[in-house]
């Protein structure tokens, strides 16, 4: 774990659940597994506040406890995940694609809260969504229901295993979540905590009696919103699912976004027919492939025929030239495993993402250092070990512009200097000097500056907020007396009476403070999605060797 990661994950939890969150997180990040005592001795915060703060992190995922290292009886130690705190900056892109592909707010809602029962989180969202209809509509809680049923059935939800040890552990070391709701698995420190998968019921949908529709509120004050919310916690009615709680299964939206960039990188190289093959295997392969495998399961030409969407009116012999097209290219997306069956092939999963990483380092190059650099460090990539007399001839660069390229893409360790002595006194007119690229440490350097970048932009945002911090709150409150005064009926001009509270010139500047946080929130999801693809590559990398 670096210090870019930390600074990033304190910013995440201080924007989300708050500083003093945000304190007992990033304390816990640094010094590792500890217990309650001694977080509380060395953050200088609370009992009452460090509790609630580790209630709300176990409540979320972000933090596991277990019993102590020391054997039964002894104090429940803590440990907060950085992987799992730094998905939180991906929430908006497992909304979007939750609502693409379903068009609900279950994720949303399930994101928000940690975990929820289904009876809870059908009614939660059943609400929200005739609070938005028109006045006389509202949504059917089965209607919803069988939303949240279609999720668990494509495991984009799970169930949140069992705690194990939560008997074990004191009553004076144990929060009040963590008692009587399931938060993350939990085992001793040195055992490889439990998995959700692990289960036999994880996918398993419990059948709750709930019949009827949502509920319109009088009333869409945020204060209003909260007691609604606390409400559902204290629901005293039964539904038959009371103790299954339902987290989001992000591993799982990982492979829906790692399964769409391949996508999109065949259709930018190729076509778009090319890419709805890429996507037929992915989607037959999608339960018999392991999630670290490197390549998919082999299909026969024929299964992958079959398979196809009817509008694609491609015939057999028009497909196996696509196929040998796919499986010749350079980028190696598919790959041949046999010839029966008309044709074994696979999509080659860790050599996609390998080329998508390695376009993606082309790309920060050619953006930082201009087209000549970028044209060397592709050279590098391909050729391995040049000297530097082979790279100005090779890149047709005079040698005293790439002598200079070299060595700024040596400064900024893009490239490595490898001697090769002749002779063991290492004497230069006797050495080999080679230049190569390393793609996995260069890529792990990158992710470290995208990691640095998102933290930027995520303290420029909050510095812009703070500094608008009047005008923001006085627009908040302007428009929250206009929606009630157009609830009442009030006459036009009472409206604009209302409306010119705001000067022109501070409409200006709320306009222009949005679009400015706009580009801040653009830019990133921009890096959030070289993010992702660098930590997948580097993962494959990991799990193929």
């Amino acid at each position: 774990m670096t210090a870019q990661e930390v600074r990033l994950c304190g910013l995440l939890l201080r924007e989300h659940f708050g500083e003093v969150v945000e304190k007992v997180g990033t304390h816990l990040l640094r010094s590792g597994t500890q217990n309650l005592r001694v977080v509380i001795h060395e953050t200088g915060t609370p009992l009452d506040l460090v509790k609630k703060s580790l209630c709300v992190l176990v409540h979320h995922g972000v933090c596991v406890f277990s019993t102590g290292r020391r054997g039964p009886g002894s104090p429940a130690e803590y440990q907060t995940s950085c992987d799992r705190i730094l998905r939180i900056l991906r929430y908006p892109r497992y909304i979007y694609t939750a609502k693409t592909l379903y068009g609900e707010l279950i994720i949303e809602e399930l994101l928000q809260r940690g975990h929820m029962t289904m009876s809870s989180t059908v009614k939660t969202v059943a609400d929200r969504l005739t609070q938005n209809m028109e006045e006389g509509r509202s949504m059917e809680y089965s209607e919803v229901a069988s939303t949240f049923s279609k999720l668990v059935e494509t495991h984009f939800l799970q169930r949140c295993p069992p705690v194990a040890g939560a008997a074990a552990t004191s009553s004076d070391t144990t929060t009040p979540a963590t008692s009587t709701m399931p938060g993350t698995p939990a085992a001793p420190v040195n055992a490889a905590p439990s998995t959700p998968e692990s289960f036999a019921d994880c996918y398993k949908v419990p059948h709750i009696a709930l019949i009827g529709r949502g509920k319109r509120h009088c009333s869409s004050e945020d204060g209003e919103d909260q007691r609604n919310a606390k409400k559902v916690k204290l629901d005293p009615e039964i539904h038959g699912d009371e103790g299954v709680y339902w987290q989001v299964n992000f591993e799982r939206f990982h492979l829906h976004f790692r399964d769409q960039a391949i996508i999109s990188a065949v259709a930018n190289k190729l076509d778009q027919t090319s890419s709805e093959i890429i996507r037929t295997m992915l989607r037959m392969s999608e339960v018999t492939t392991a999630p670290s495998a490197s390549c998919t399961k082999p299909l026969s030409a024929n299964e992958i025929f079959r398979s196809l969407p009817t509008s694609y009116n491609i015939s057999r012999p028009i497909l196996d030239q696509y196929l040998t097209l796919l499986v010749d290219d350079p980028m190696e997306f598919a790959g041949k495993a046999g010839e029966s069956g008309g044709g074994m092939y696979v999509v080659n999963l860790h050599r996609a993402l390998a080329n998508l990483a390695r376009a993606t380092l082309e790309s920060v190059v050619q953006e930082r250092f201009g087209s000549r650099s970028a044209r060397i460090f592709r050279l590098l990539l391909r050729k391995r070990h040049l000297e530097q007399k082979q790279v100005e001839d090779f890149a047709m660069i005079p040698a005293k512009e790439a002598k200079d390229m070299l060595y700024t893409l040596l400064s900024h360790n893009l490239v490595q200097l490898q001697e090769i002595p002749k002779t063991p006194d290492y004497a230069p007119s006797r050495t080999f000097y080679l230049y190569t690229v390393n793609q996995l440490p260069t890529a792990r350097m990158l992710l470290q500056n995208c990691y640095k970048t998102v933290a930027n932009l995520i303290e420029r945002r909050l510095f812009e907020t703070k500094e608008s911090k009047r005008l923001l709150e006085k627009s908040q409150r302007i428009e929250a007396i206009l929606a009630s005064l157009q609830v009442s009926g009030a006459e036009p001009e009472q409206l604009t009476e209302v409306e010119e509270m705001i000067t022109a010139p501070e409409k200006q500047q709320l306009e222009s403070l949005r679009l400015h946080i706009n580009k801040l929130d653009s830019a990133e999801n921009q890096v959030d999605e070289t993010i992702f693809l660098l930590e997948s590559y580097i993962s494959s990398t990991a799990t193929s060797t």
